[in-house]
């Protein structure tokens, strides 16, 4: 199969998939559980903030607290997705693609509240006293079928150690194009292929981490130096906002954009990369939601359901406004496809059609001069780098559920560095249409998932509120939900609290799940 073809055939996966299986469960799944929560995503969002401050409640240095795992995810998150995906979707969609990931991110919060609450009802402990879960783990014990568990975690491996993965290295290697326009026809490009595939083996295989180390400082950093740089921006071309709100809303509900099909709709590419960049109901921020040492699942649910928000309502809307004042400004021009009735943005003087990285580092060359390509270039790289190496301890923590065999694992990691090198130099169409078909799949798996165990989640947040109006700092019994299948944590007996209690042993936090027991009996 030549590549065009191959291009042809994800193409027509993808399109089937989104158009009539996933975009109808993802709105489902985000309608069905914000009625059945009440709106948790809203009505309880000063509980977000104030849980992403509680304290480790198992102590240890190898537990996570509620901010650690909040960092982790949005870590996974905050990267190229805000910023090529949103890109991608302005440039395929129109810039109402923006108002569609702004619903999808409300409404699907609360499947990412759902997930990231039942990640920490059936999360296990490791030996060090950390925690590890996810989708793989609730799906086996939640619904007593590790086969199905398994499933999912072939599907998260595929979708981040493969898909994602190659994507991030694409991402970061198409930044070099607007320095040389032959650059994906020259041999360049496969010496930096090498370069990235060399910087994730040497991760991946040992020795690496003096640079996750260093990854870890830096992109913070650079991530906070972006948001700046858009508000900049922003504020540079203040007397353009109000057009491109403007231009938003009357894109976002331009039902003219149908006409070429649903799937090149404005709302299809709003959700698709809108799902790809907050990843809310995906199955993918529930494995670090499990790490978080909290007194009660919903604390962790709330706090991920925060994480969708920075992620889309803050970040992905900088990147957004980038875009369209430059476009509002006049930098860009648009041609319409009288086939398709699809617009894509030009480049009014080279010709080229923008998409992707260079529309981004047009955008800033637009505002910022030289040093705005330069800045986001470098800012990209670390990002994609970052990106890789959370990629693949996501990937690696569902291959030791499947199996903790050391020569399948040896293979694996010699695949996650073909899968970079060969992402690095692909073709735009190919890499993105393979990891929408990997997404689409992790995600099928987890939303099917999470509309079997939804109710155990809701009935934790029942009890989370039942706690709260009696004034208490809730705390989580596996006991005080009546069928609950088993889970390994939250077994601390009633009794053992009480001789705890008259010894006068007990810290702060088992004084609090001593207060629970008593209102319990």
């Amino acid at each position: 199969m030549d590549m065009d073809s191959l291009v042809t055939l994800t193409g027509d996966i993808d399109t089937f998939m989104y158009t009539y299986i996933l975009i109808i469960m993802l709105v489902v799944s985000g309608i069905l559980f914000t009625i059945r929560t009440k709106g948790v995503q809203i009505r309880l969002f000063k509980d977000m903030v104030k849980s992403i401050t509680e304290q480790k409640y198992n102590e240890g240095k190898s537990t996570a607290s509620s901010f650690q795992a909040l960092m982790i995810s949005t870590a996974s998150r905050v990267g190229t997705g805000n910023i090529a995906g949103v890109s991608t979707a302005i440039a395929f969609g129109g810039p109402g693609a923006l108002m569609w990931m702004w619903i999808m991110a409300t409404v699907g919060a609360a499947s990412a509240f759902v997930e990231s609450t039942l990640a920490q009802v059936w999360k296990v402990k490791n030996e060090d006293g950390s925690f590890r879960g996810g989708p793989a783990y609730y799906i086996q014990q939640g619904l007593g079928k590790r086969w199905l568990g398994i499933v999912f975690a072939v599907t998260l491996i595929l979708c981040f150690a493969f898909g994602f993965n190659a994507l991030q290295a694409y991402n970061a290697s198409s930044t070099l194009e607007v320095y040389m326009p032959d650059y994906f026809t020259s041999g360049v490009v496969v010496w930096v292929a090498l370069l990235i595939a060399a910087f994730m083996a040497i991760c991946i295989f040992g020795g690496g981490q003096r640079v996750s180390f260093l990854t870890s400082i830096i992109v913070p950093i650079m991530a906070a130096s972006y948001l700046l740089i858009a508000l900049i921006v922003t504020f540079m071309h203040a007397g353009d906002i109000p057009a491109v709100f403007g231009l938003i809303c009357s894109s976002a509900f331009d039902f003219r954009s149908f006409a070429g099909g649903f799937a090149g709709s404005v709302v299809s590419w709003g959700i698709k990369r809108g799902l790809y960049s907050n990843e809310a109901g995906m199955g993918s921020a529930p494995n670090a939601a499990a790490a978080a040492s909290v007194s009660h699942p919903v604390k962790q649910g709330l706090v991920q359901t925060f994480s969708v928000f920075i992620d889309t309502m803050i970040i992905c809307t900088c990147t957004g406004m980038m875009i369209l004042v430059f476009y509002v400004g006049g930098g860009l021009e648009t041609v319409v496809d009288p086939v398709t009735n699809i617009t894509s943005f030009v480049n009014p003087n080279t010709g080229a059609v923008l998409t992707g990285m260079p529309l981004v580092q047009e955008a800033l060359r637009y505002s910022l001069g030289d040093f705005g390509v330069n800045f986001i270039t470098f800012s990209i790289f670390l990002f994609a780098f970052s990106s890789l190496l959370g990629n693949y301890y996501y990937a690696e923590s569902n291959i030791r559920f499947i199996s903790q065999n050391k020569w399948g694992i040896l293979i694996f990691r010699v695949f996650c560095v073909a899968a970079v090198f060969w992402g690095a130099q692909a073709g735009f169409d190919l890499v993105w249409n393979a990891a929408d078909i990997f997404m689409g799949f992790q995600a099928f798996v987890n939303l099917l998932a999470l509309f079997f165990l939804g109710g155990w989640a809701i009935k934790a947040l029942n009890d989370y509120e039942s706690q709260k109006k009696q004034g208490l700092d809730p705390v989580f019994l596996a006991s005080s939900i009546p069928g609950l299948p088993a889970t390994e944590c939250w077994h601390e007996t009633r009794d053992e609290l009480a001789e705890d209690a008259k010894r006068g042993d007990l810290s702060e936090n088992a004084k609090m799940r001593h207060q629970v027991e008593e209102m319990l009996n």
